[in-house]
């Protein structure tokens, strides 16, 4: 029954009876059979098909929240005695939006001193992606904005404020202010992040509120790539304080306020919300709210 809904779920997710085979890692005939199986069990069909995919039908779009849930609680049974036998081991899987890569580290490092035997497995995705990835069981936790858009069904943990600078080059425009506004900052050339990032879209509201959309001449999802772009002195991109200070800013590099109005939107760990909690999971949450208490890390 497990392995069967394990095949559905990723039938749903994938849209494909190929790609799913091969995300299982079964063949397809063998796929297609395991869900004609748990709908001949349940007694009503589960997919529109022919010889593709053609999404759930009404009642499979109801088998599917349940299968979610079964399958959530075999896998935390499983983990759970596991960890009561071997201690807290095995893959934590977690995914933060581009600008939170400078606390994940926060996070991590106290965390495997405490229990060497997990491993992590960190990815970078928007913040719509991550509550997908959550819901789709992908991932065990996220990293992502907690205030600015609907979140969902999930425990969150309040981690720090991420409040806003240009980052730029002495001698470029603005570049020898000690701050700007967000109307300056609407009139020069900026490289920025891709629109499907939820920074993207908080930094092109408070640009139109400002009276402007932003002077865009290059759009990254990576913020590595938008740094070294202004470390090469012919660019400017707005970035959360935290991440340039993590990133490194001297000579020439300028990271100069954003005020009127200063901005803060709050960005924490948001884990599901399902009882009993996979203890490798609670000992992250417990981890961050330890973390959350910090004077020198809360701002």
């Amino acid at each position: 029954m497990i392995d069967k809904l394990e095949f559905f779920i990723t039938v749903a997710k994938e849209h494909s009876f190929s790609r799913a085979a091969e995300v299982c890692g079964v063949t397809q005939p063998t796929l297609s059979a395991g869900i004609k199986q748990l709908e001949d069990m349940l007694g009503v069909l589960l997919v529109n098909r022919s010889s593709r995919f053609h999404g759930l039908t009404k009642e499979g779009e109801h088998v599917l929240i349940w299968a979610k849930r079964i399958v959530s609680d075999t896998r935390a049974m499983r983990i759970e005695v596991r960890t009561l036998r071997e201690g807290l081991s095995g893959q934590l899987k977690i995914a933060a939006i581009p600008t939170a890569i400078g606390i994940v580290s926060s996070l991590t490092a106290p965390f495997l001193e405490k229990h060497p035997s997990v491993r992590f497995k960190v990815l970078s995705a928007p913040s719509s992606e991550i509550l997908s990835m959550l819901d789709n069981l992908d991932i065990d936790a996220g990293l992502t904005y907690l205030d600015n858009e609907p979140l969902g069904r999930v425990r969150t943990v309040p981690l720090c404020a991420e409040r806003y600078c240009l980052l730029t080059v002495a001698g470029n425009p603005l570049g020898d202010r000690d701050r700007v506004t967000w109307s300056d900052v609407a009139q020069i050339p900026l490289c920025l992040l891709t629109p499907d990032m939820q920074n993207r879209r908080i930094v092109d509201a408070l640009m139109r509120e400002a009276g402007s959309a932003p002077l865009t001449t290059l759009e990254s999802d990576s913020v590595i790539l938008l740094y070294d772009h202004v470390r090469a002195g012919h660019w400017a991109t707005i970035m959360p304080e935290k991440l340039a200070a993590t990133l490194g800013v001297g000579e020439p590099l300028r990271a100069i306020p954003i005020v009127e109005p200063e901005v803060v939107h709050e960005i924490g760990l948001v884990v599901p919300l399902r009882d009993p909690v996979i203890p490798v999971v609670a000992a992250l949450v417990a981890e961050a709210r330890k973390l959350a208490e910090s004077k020198e890390f809360v701002t």
